[in-house]
């Protein structure tokens, strides 16, 4: 089910989507989909318009709490030119690899899209590197990454085989950096330089989590935590983007965290390090612009991993049952929104955070 709503420009016409909707909402069968179009409420012409079109984000929220089977709801507003941009988004939402998206609000706006468009392989001749890519979400992430066409370099800290066992399994390559040391970013950006002439896809995957108490918390759990999730992170973005390593058009897509949007107890230093991740994307999705590069960030909720696996059984199950769809996301879900947002045709979404979550049942 698709409704446009862009027009609507006072409250007034919000009866519009309850007509459309009401009548057949019970009949969306299973693993349905429903999408909202509307408008950008900050370009509204006044307060009629810009009420009514942030409105449509409570309907959309709403009814994605209510939706059942797998049936998931979205919200795609259209900037300004956003309208010739929005397929690759329209595609990936009207699709079973959205499956644990529900209740998000994606903004399009207007860009340049490439003139060949390879659906099937929209990562065709695109060099991808992923960090933390020898297991769990990140080997998901350069599975799929690879499969839509890219050439996928697999970074990891030097531990055993994991590494190289994937790499190997989707034809890519394995590079071994500690992100955090002091010559990492650098060491990077060359190999990327001398043995693909550059990238074009980054994904700051790599993340780990030293779970307690702040009053009990080390400096040591602190420390690992921020310089892994966050500061390694921008300093590889600053060093692949300032020495021309990431190419013109590139992608950047960050993996942070529900905790990071809503908290977590015992995990002050995780939270902190994921929520950083959203400002930095943001304010990087301004400061690339004009090169042009997109950012974005990818924020799991509960994903069925063996981190989470380690978790205390009572505690596993409350995770799971915490959303719309009441189950857990696999890796392959993140993957597959990462792929979205990699690829030459979402070059109108950029400085977003898209919740993997199921649409969590507290907060959006």
């Amino acid at each position: 089910m698709i409704f446009d709503a862009s027009g609507i420009t006072d409250a007034a016409q919000l009866r519009s989507l309850y007509d459309f909707i009401h009548p057949v909402i019970r009949s969306l069968g299973p693993s349905g989909r429903l999408v909202v179009i509307g408008a950008d409420p900050d370009a509204a012409t006044g307060p009629g318009e810009a009420a009514a079109q942030q409105a449509l984000e409570g309907f959309v929220r709403s009814v994605g709490k209510e939706l059942k089977r797998g049936a998931t709801a979205q919200l795609l507003r259209l900037a300004a030119g956003g309208e010739d941009a929005a397929q690759s988004t329209l595609r990936f939402l009207l699709s079973a690899r959205s499956a644990y998206v529900s209740g998000q609000v994606i903004t399009i706006k207007g860009a340049a899209l490439p003139a060949a468009r390879d659906w099937e392989h929209p990562l065709h001749e695109q060099v991808a590197m992923v960090t933390g890519a020898a297991r769990g979400i990140g080997a998901a992430i350069a599975e799929v990454l690879a499969r839509d066409g890219a050439r996928v370099v697999c970074l990891d800290v030097p531990a055993g085989d994991a590494l190289a066992v994937v790499a190997n399994r989707i034809g890519g390559t394995a590079l071994q950096v500690d992100i955090t040391a002091d010559d990492g970013p650098q060491r990077i950006a060359e190999h990327l330089r001398s043995r693909h002439g550059g990238v074009d896809i980054v994904v700051h995957n790599a993340g780990v989590t030293r779970d307690r108490t702040l009053g009990r918390m080390n400096e040591t759990e602190w420390d690992t935590v921020l310089g892994i999730n966050l500061v390694a992170q921008q300093r590889i973005t600053d060093n692949l983007v300032e020495s021309a390593t990431l190419r013109a058009g590139g992608r950047i897509v960050a993996l942070s965290s529900m905790a990071g949007i809503a908290g977590g107890a015992g995990q002050a230093n995780y939270a902190t390090s994921k929520a950083g991740v959203i400002g930095l994307v943001r304010a990087q999705a301004v400061q690339f612009a004009d090169r042009p590069i997109t950012v974005n960030a990818v924020a799991p909720g509960f994903i069925e991993t063996e981190m989470t696996a380690a978790m205390p059984t009572l505690v596993r199950e409350a995770a799971r049952r915490m959303n719309s769809m009441s189950q857990g996301g696999l890796p392959v879900d993140v993957a597959e929104t990462v792929a979205w947002l990699a690829a030459p045709t979402s070059a109108g979404v950029t400085g977003q955070v898209v919740r993997v979550c199921g649409q969590h049942l507290v907060g959006a």
